[in-house]
């Protein structure tokens, strides 16, 4: 058993399974927040806590894939390995799942370099866009000594890879045991995206959220395919740093503990899920090509409420959140994926989201505009708990695993 920061919130998990998305309980600095934050341009959504508009002419279902999974926290799709999935495990191991059935050999086993537990652990892959020819992936690890560690990797054969091809392109010393973000894809522009967490505690103590000195409370972006400066990649001529004022890694920033981000695989928008402190839980959205630079606001805001005890707003004026639930609806926000797949259903151009405690779930109209947020969790089908990541397929099938077991989401 569990107890989630203030929220006492009991939650029963297997061993080793993920608190990366734990608010904490702790309080950070006394300095008030000093400016409001602006609209994301895009329509507000009302709470994700308020009654639900069902759409009984939109099928909307979970599909139970396989189980046994443990500690298993993300999933993905590969190019060119169709009907094949690949499942992270905290603990270290990235499991192949194909049609159905879990292989008994690991893709990749780096859990001899992995501290495993609590927030720590394998937290994050993704796949380069070239990976069918090069075999290049990438993975986000907290290694024994505590510390985030960007790394890539290459395909030995078509089910393992080469533990031995390990380089490490960033390493991010944490100050604390908690919020090391983790997550890690590849957006419509090709560049990797990294989020990192606050480094933990409570509150930020450190306010790295609205520092641009740290990589810490970031969505970080750099070109794996080139190498500038004694770097193992080059800086994008794009990031909002590059030339200076900053940290060049950094994309955007603001961020306590971006527990999922996505890219809407039609539009191209940004999607992050930011879980807070110990009031709101926020969905974060971005137009593609407009988060250069991007301020979401912490630790001078939680939500779109200032934060008690919060510091001040650095640089550009907070972008508020497009969706926002309270903790009498849960204490962890999942963040997910719109749904664009063939199977997609009643969720079809609507991003889904879930919260870790709880089980909710909730899907809101993705861009231009997004809104109208809707609770689907009475029409799953099935409970869900402990809902540790969304995932897509290489198809744009919609994935969530709770409990250990993976469901597929949609008609």
């Amino acid at each position: 058993m569990v107890l989630r920061g203030r929220h006492a919130v009991a939650v029963t998990v297997a061993a080793g399974a993920l608190l990366a998305a734990c608010g904490s309980g702790d309080d950070g600095g006394t300095a008030a927040a000093t400016s409001a934050p602006r609209t994301a341009g895009t329509a507000s959504a009302p709470a994700a806590g308020a009654p639900a508009r069902q759409d009984q002419a939109g099928r909307v279902r979970l599909t139970r894939v396989a189980g046994g999974l443990g500690d298993a926290l993300y999933v993905t799709g590969a190019p060119g390995a169709a009907n094949r999935l690949f499942v992270v495990q905290q603990s270290g191991r990235i499991r192949i799942l194909e049609r159905g059935r879990l292989a008994a050999r690991p893709f990749l086993d780096v859990s001899g370099r992995v501290s495993s537990g609590g927030e720590r652990g394998l937290l994050g892959l993704a796949f380069h866009p070239g990976y069918a020819r090069t075999g290049r992936f990438f993975v986000n690890y907290t290694d024994r000594a505590g510390t985030t560690r960007v790394v890539e990797f290459r395909r030995a054969g078509a089910r393992r890879a080469d533990p031995r091809s390990a380089r490490v392109l960033l390493s991010i010393r944490q100050p604390y045991a908690n919020h090391n973000g983790g997550h890690l894809a590849f957006g419509p522009d090709g560049m990797l995206y990294i989020a990192t967490g606050d480094g933990g505690s409570g509150g930020d103590p450190h306010g790295n959220g609205q520092r641009t000195d740290t990589l810490l409370g970031k969505l970080l972006r750099i070109d794996v395919d080139g190498r500038s400066r004694g770097r193992g990649y080059r800086i994008p001529a794009g990031n909002p740093f590059a030339r200076g004022g900053g940290r060049p890694e950094i994309y955007s920033y603001g961020l306590r503990n971006p527990w999922r981000f996505s890219f809407d695989r039609a539009r191209g928008d940004l999607w992050i899920g930011d879980v807070g402190q110990n009031a709101v839980e926020e969905i974060d959205f971005r137009p593609r090509g407009r988060g250069a630079g991007a301020n979401f606001g912490w630790n001078a805001f939680e939500g779109r409420s200032p934060y008690p005890g919060g510091g001040p707003v650095r640089g550009s004026r907070p972008i508020a959140p497009v969706a926002q639930y309270s903790h009498s609806s849960g204490c962890s926000v999942t963040g997910g994926y719109v749904a664009r797949g063939p199977r997609a259903g009643g969720l079809r151009g609507r991003y889904v989201y879930a919260d870790f405690c709880s089980g909710r779930v909730w899907s809101m109209r993705a861009g231009p505009r997004p809104g109208a947020v809707r609770e689907e969790t009475g029409r799953l089908g099935a409970r869900l708990g402990n809902v540790t990541s969304f995932g897509e397929g290489l198809n744009g099938d919609l994935y969530v695993i709770g409990n250990g077991a993976l469901h597929r989401l949609g008609a």
